[in-house]
């Protein structure tokens, strides 16, 4: 299952509470070239990589999907992910539009949700409210956000997030029918 939308319509936040609401998923967790925000753990949120490691995870085709996602690249080891499955466990991503377009070429049975926010302003207002980036950057993100929303028409659900719980209580409804049902 992937969850993908636009950066800060609220992924990370629905997704940690889909899972605890639903501890028997199991989160992959990304590879990624930028620094740590505060609080960031190597290994918990991301693995946190250089770009030569990077590049060699590219180059051995060890990534399930990846992509340069503003000034940095970030992708999904697919070894875990393989393994997860193979022992019939329920497998979550959370990831960018670019990543989850990769996912469904390659792995035909995920099912795609796609987190929108319930307007552009507040998609900024959420990014703003982060404190970790510059106007500059945020008009890109708000800019990239656009096209990203233009994009929801090949994911199989679409789930606004206007609402945390409404919105993580669509997304649990969505994937319960799945959950170890293959």
């Amino acid at each position: 299952m992937v969850v993908s939308g636009p950066s800060g319509v609220g992924k990370g936040t629905v997704v940690g509470r889909l899972l605890s609401r639903r501890p028997e998923l199991w989160l992959s967790v990304s590879a990624t070239t930028r620094r740590p925000r505060p609080g960031e753990r190597d290994g918990v949120e991301y693995f946190f990589v250089s770009e030569e490691r990077f590049n060699e995870l590219v180059a051995r085709e060890e990534l399930l999907e990846w992509a340069e996602v503003f000034d940095a690249r970030y992708g999904t080891p697919a070894e875990p992910v393989e393994e997860a499955r193979t022992q019939g466990r329920d497998v979550i991503l959370e990831i960018d539009v670019q990543g989850a377009r990769q996912v469904r070429d390659r792995v035909t049975d995920a099912v795609l949700i796609f987190l929108e926010a319930p307007s552009m302003e507040e998609l900024e207002r959420r990014l703003r409210s982060r404190g970790t980036e510059d106007d500059e950057r945020i008009a890109r993100r708000v800019a990239k956000a656009g096209w990203e929303t233009e994009q929801r028409a090949w994911f199989d659900h679409i789930v606004v997030n206007d609402d945390l719980d409404r919105a993580t209580t669509q997304v649990e409804a969505i994937i319960d029918p799945i959950l170890n049902h293959g």
